[in-house]
């Protein structure tokens, strides 16, 4: 049984989500014989009596008084069929009834419910909109392809150490996919929100989410290809830097908070450097270059680069794994330092890992790391020479260096 005061909030959570979806549905029935069946008054009495059927009769009343609405709202789309085919009307009121019923147990649930079902039903036109007018079929793909490997992917696989050494854990590899993905969307949409007004720069910071040094590569062929343009491409450049460091510490905080701790002074230093250089130069180009671009195109994350990110991951972990066993820490500075050439983050999240096992010291975190970081801004500055050219280079690897030896500096003052 339900005492007064729960029964009393329950029904006037009931007739509050009744109101918000009925008063929307009242305004787009419409007027005379051919309006829809439904509006304010069916939709709050609807509720109400799904709430009466929770209060008094249980889980079989409230069933009954689903499926009499089940059944009204059939024959309200039977008569309308013509006139309006859609089903929006007629599935709300079976959901208002059954958030009717909800209220009585879990009102704030309910009322929260309730909320989103009014914000959908009033978005529809925004909503169709965006998808028919905004998003692309590409990235609609994109966006499955996404969905299925967080939703249907990630809670199959296990959460527990296993291979060689203990060293890998499936649960964890496939986060981190996601993220590189999730990261690299918010960089393609970012653009795609903004505009391509603000140019180059802007580009290579969403692009620096998905790859830094692909980032530096593509910017120095656009330098070489369009010589005016070789400011506006190195500040885009740099300003994937900044995101490097920014994924970077995200991605080694979601693996273990103690090993971002001891990287945090590393990160700000170098960060800092990122940014003042970076924006120095944004801002120098801005002022020599229109910065126009062309619209961003193509998918909004690279499923191939997630996949590679977690086949290097993975090798890293079982690497590190084994010089750890055979040499101690020195085994790990090495492996991270060689995953380093091919990219910062997987040896990163790699000896991040191995401090969230209780297999490394979070200090001894810093020095592998900062090797990795070392050795791939080796492979930034060569990418840098061969795509773009003398000029694009003596753009970029100062800002390259200056990142280094300030994540460097910092372990004086860590």
């Amino acid at each position: 049984m339900f005492d007064l005061h729960s029964l009393l909030l329950g029904f006037v959570v009931a007739l509050g989500v009744g109101l918000l979806v009925g008063i929307d549905r009242e305004r787009k029935k419409g007027e005379g014989p051919g309006r829809g069946a439904a509006g304010l008054r069916t939709f709050t009495l609807a509720s109400l009596a799904g709430a009466t059927g929770a209060a008094a009769g249980g889980d079989l009343l409230l069933a009954a008084v689903v499926l009499g609405m089940v059944a009204f709202a059939g024959l309200s789309y039977w008569r309308a069929r013509d006139n309006d085919p859609g089903l929006t009307t007629e599935t709300a009121l079976v959901s208002t009834t059954l958030l009717g019923g909800l209220a009585i147990r879990e009102p704030a649930f309910a009322a929260g419910v309730g909320v989103v079902v009014a914000l959908l039903l009033n978005a529809r036109v925004a909503l169709h909109r965006f998808v028919r007018s905004v998003l692309t079929d590409e990235e609609i793909h994109d966006l499955l392809i996404f969905a299925g490997a967080t939703l249907v992917v990630l809670p199959l696989l296990p959460d527990h150490p296993i291979g060689p050494y203990g060293a890998l854990n499936l649960r964890t590899i496939w986060l981190v996919v996601i993220l590189v993905m999730g990261v690299g969307a918010l960089g393609y949409v970012a653009v795609r929100v903004v505009g391509p007004r603000f140019g180059l720069p802007l580009a290579g910071l969403a692009s620096g989410f998905i790859s830094s040094s692909a980032t530096i590569g593509a910017m120095g062929a656009r330098s070489a290809r369009d010589p005016h343009l070789a400011k506006p491409a190195a500040a885009g450049a740099m300003m994937s830097s900044v995101a490097t460091v920014v994924q970077l510490g995200i991605l080694i905080a979601v693996t273990d908070l103690a090993a971002f701790r001891a990287l945090l002074m590393p990160l700000l230093f170098s960060g800092a450097a990122a940014i003042v250089y970076g924006g120095a130069f944004t801002l120098w180009a801005l002022q020599t270059d229109s910065g126009k671009v062309e619209e961003t195109q193509g998918s909004a994350f690279s499923l191939r680069t997630a996949l590679i990110f977690a086949i290097i991951l993975a090798s890293v972990l079982l690497l590190a794994a084994a010089l750890q066993d055979w040499m101690g820490e020195a085994g790990v500075i090495l492996a991270a330092g060689a995953a380093g050439f091919a990219d910062t983050h997987a040896p990163a999240i790699s000896v991040a890992s191995l401090v969230a096992d209780g297999r490394l010291a979070p200090s001894a975190a810093v020095t592998p790391i900062l090797a990795a970081f070392s050795t791939n801004t080796v492979t930034k500055i060569v990418f840098a020479f061969t795509t773009g050219g003398t000029r694009f280079a003596l753009y970029v690897v100062p800002g390259q260096l200056l990142m280094l030896a300030a994540a460097w500096a910092a372990l004086l003052v860590a």
